[in-house]
């Protein structure tokens, strides 16, 4: 099958899998066969029905779980366990990818947000001065000032999970992986988290985001990827001719959710399916 991508000059590609297998306890399957390159600056989404894979390749990506089968290169590096051994491999990695969790309260542990918000920068050895710096803009971006002294548990669903992305942001990282970042969100809260993530793609980053909302995969995708009920991509494309392949959508459970298309690329408002998917997959 042929995957698309651009510019597959070696050095423009950050992850390449070929055939990746995973199975959860070594007897509940949850990848079958995945092969994908990701190219640096791509804007890339990942869609499926609950149970076809996309968590756990987007944790795959991040190196929280290893392969039971086929291979994972990160930069022409194979990742495996071993190699996070090495401290200053690990470190490297943890500056260049960033990972927002579908449920933020992963994320968020620390007495108060910005406790929660420095605390990775400071494990990777970042200098405070820098890290102060990174903060007041991040305050400014995503409009949190209000938020910094109270604790996490205290804040509604779409703070907690501005407060998750001012986390993972602080770093800096090349490469962003979101797993469902506007799942449960208020659509103001949701074009802003939108438009974010255009702009860190204009700044330079990858942006790697699992979805089940497709009214939004346009805008934050140059290329979409479908997962299947085999849990491997059984299709990948541009974001329009995906979005419009209504046989493909229909077989692959996602039809119930594409009921919005417009052509203008604002149209952000409440449906109340998309409230009703589960949070594991």
């Amino acid at each position: 099958m042929v995957i698309y991508g651009s510019n597959d000059h070696m050095e423009n590609i950050i992850f390449e899998l070929k055939d990746v297998h995973f199975s959860y306890l070594g007897k509940f399957p949850a990848l079958g066969g995945v092969d994908i390159k990701i190219n640096q600056g791509q804007k890339i989404s990942v869609i499926g029905a609950n149970g076809t894979g996309k968590s756990t390749f987007l944790q795959i990506l991040d190196a929280i779980i290893f392969a039971d089968q086929g291979s994972v290169s990160f930069c022409n590096e194979q990742l495996n366990e071993k190699l996070f051994d090495n401290e200053e491999f690990s470190r490297n990695f943890r500056r260049k990818v960033g990972f927002i969790f579908q449920n933020p309260d992963v994320q968020l542990f620390c007495p108060t947000v910005k406790e929660d918000i420095v605390f990775g920068p400071l494990q990777l050895g970042f200098a405070k001065e820098q890290i102060q710096k990174r903060l007041d803009k991040l305050i400014d971006a995503l409009g949190i000032q209000d938020l910094l002294n109270r604790p996490p548990y205290q804040l509604s669903i779409g703070e907690k999970r501005k407060v998750a992305i001012a986390s993972t942001l602080i770093i800096e990282p090349e490469i962003l992986i979101l797993d469902e970042p506007t799942a449960g969100l208020d659509p103001l809260t949701t074009r802003h988290i939108i438009d974010l993530l255009i702009q860190e793609n204009i700044n330079g980053r990858t942006i790697i985001t699992s979805t089940h909302d497709l009214h939004i995969v346009e805008e934050i995708s140059d290329l979409v990827y479908v997962f299947g009920h085999q849990r491997k991509i059984v299709k990948s494309g541009l974001a329009g001719d995906i979005l419009n392949d209504t046989a493909l959508l229909t077989e692959n459970n996602l039809v119930h959710i594409h009921s919005h298309k417009h052509k203008d690329k604002t149209h952000i408002h409440p449906h109340l399916h998309l409230d009703h998917h589960g949070e594991n997959h």
